[in-house]
C-alpha cells in the first residue's frame, strides 16, 4: 500500500507541469447541499480531467529507454488524452487503446495530441490483453488507468492540494471508476487529516466497487450502461481496491438523472461545464446521499472534457423527461426555497 510520501514524491514530481486547480464554491450550492461545499475544479485541469496527475506522474518515473520506446494504455477517453499529453510532454508517443463507443470528442483530443488509435469492442474484447499484446510486439511500456502505484500517487494530490489549501473539510467526496482517484486521495486524506471521511460515488448502473466492499472481494459486472463514461469499469482495479478497502469511509451510489440535475447546478451555480463522471462525486452531495453534522464537504469534479451538444442534450433530454434539466426540482426536493447563484 502507498503511503503519504508516494503522494508528496508525485507533488514534487508533478510540479510545474500541472495546475493547482481552484475551490470553487456558491452560497447557492451549499443551501441546495445543505453544507458548506468547496469543489475541486479539475474540469479545469491540463487536458480537462485528473488523470494527466497519475499518468504523467508514472511516465515521469519510468526510465529514459523506457520512455523513449513509447507508452500504451487503456482508457475510456480521459486517460488517453493524459497519456497523449504526457508522451509529447517527455518527447515520446503514445498509443491509446479505446472503446468504439467512447466520446468522439475525447478521443479526437488523443488524436490531435499526437497519440494513435486503437478501437476495441467494449464488452466483447478484454482491453487489457489487447494492451499487453501490442506492448509486446512493440515494445511500449503499459501506463495503466488506475492499477499503478504511480498513477494512485498522482491522484492523491487532488486530496493533498484540498486539505492543504483548507483545514474545514470534514467529508471528501470522489467519484470512483477503476479506483485510483479515491485510493490516492484516501491515502493523502486520512495521513494529513485523519478524521476526514472519504466517501466514493459512483453511478447505479457501475456499481462495482460498491458491491466488490459489500462482497469483500472484486466480483465483476456486466459492462455498465450510464452516461458517466469514465465510470464504466466492471471490475475495480487490484491495487485501488485494496486501498479502497482499507480507506474508505463509505461508496454511495447516484442515477443517470441525478447526475445530469448535478451538471446543470454546476453550470448555474458555479458556471463551471463537467462531464457526467466529473459530476457524480456533486451529484451525492447534492442528492443527500452524503451524511454531515459539521464542517465542509470537498467534492471533487474530477473532469469536463463533453461536448457542448452532448452538454446540452443531456439537460435537455433530463428536462423533457420531467425533470428539470437541474435545479429547481432539487431545491424544491429538499423543502428549500431557490437562492442566488452568488
Amino acid at each position: 500500500m502507498i503511503g503519504i510520501d508516494d503522494v508528496r514524491t508525485a507533488a514534487a514530481r508533478l510540479s510545474g507541469y500541472i495546475t493547482a486547480t481552484p475551490l470553487l464554491a456558491s452560497h447557492a450550492l451549499d443551501a441546495l447541499c445543505g453544507a458548506p461545499v468547496l469543489c475541486k475544479a479539475e474540469n479545469l485541469q491540463r487536458t480537462g480531467s485528473f488523470k494527466v496527475r497519475g499518468a504523467l506522474n508514472h511516465v515521469l518515473s519510468l526510465t529514459r529507454d523506457e520512455r523513449a520506446g513509447g507508452i500504451i494504455a487503456a482508457s475510456s477517453g480521459n486517460h488517453a488524452q493524459a497519456i497523449a499529453w504526457a508522451a509529447r510532454l517527455v518527447g515520446t508517443y503514445a498509443v491509446v487503446v479505446v472503446p468504439a463507443d467512447a466520446p468522439q470528442a475525447k478521443v479526437q483530443a488523443a488524436r490531435e495530441l499526437g497519440a494513435e488509435v486503437y478501437h476495441y469492442a467494449r464488452g466483447g474484447e478484454d482491453r487489457d490483453t489487447i494492451v499487453a499484446e501490442i506492448a509486446r510486439e512493440r515494445g511500449l511500456a503499459i501506463v495503466p488507468s488506475a492499477n499503478s502505484e504511480e498513477v494512485i500517487a498522482g491522484g492523491g494530490t487532488v486530496a493533498a492540494e484540498i486539505l492543504a489549501e483548507t483545514d474545514q473539510v470534514s467529508t471528501l467526496v470522489v467519484p470512483v471508476g477503476g479506483g485510483g482517484l479515491a485510493a490516492g486521495c484516501a491515502v493523502a486524506a486520512k495521513a494529513l487529516s485523519p478524521n476526514v471521511a472519504v466517501i466514493g460515488v459512483e453511478p447505479e448502473q457501475g456499481a462495482d466497487t460498491a458491491l466488490s466492499l459489500r462482497e469483500g472481494r472484486r466480483v465483476s459486472i456486466p459492462t455498465p450502461a450510464t452516461i458517466a463514461d469514465g465510470l464504466t469499469h466492471r471490475t475495480p482495479a487490484p491495487l485501488p481496491f485494496a486501498i479502497n478497502r482499507a480507506l474508505l469511509d463509505q461508496v454511495v451510489t447516484v442515477s443517470d438523472t441525478e447526475i445530469v440535475e448535478a451538471m446543470a447546478a454546476c453550470f448555474t451555480y458555479l458556471k463551471a461545464v463537467v462531464e457526467p463522471s466529473g459530476a457524480c462525486a456533486l451529484a451525492a452531495a447534492i442528492c443527500g446521499r452524503i451524511e454531515i453534522t459539521s464542517g465542509t464537504m470537498g467534492v471533487v469534479l474530477s473532469g469536463g472534457n463533453i461536448s457542448w451538444a452532448t452538454f446540452r442534450s443531456l439537460i435537455d433530454r433530463t428536462a423533457s423527461a420531467g425533470g428539470d434539466g437541474g435545479v429547481p426540482g432539487l431545491h424544491a426536493r429538499r423543502g428549500q426555497q431557490p437562492a442566488g447563484t452568488a
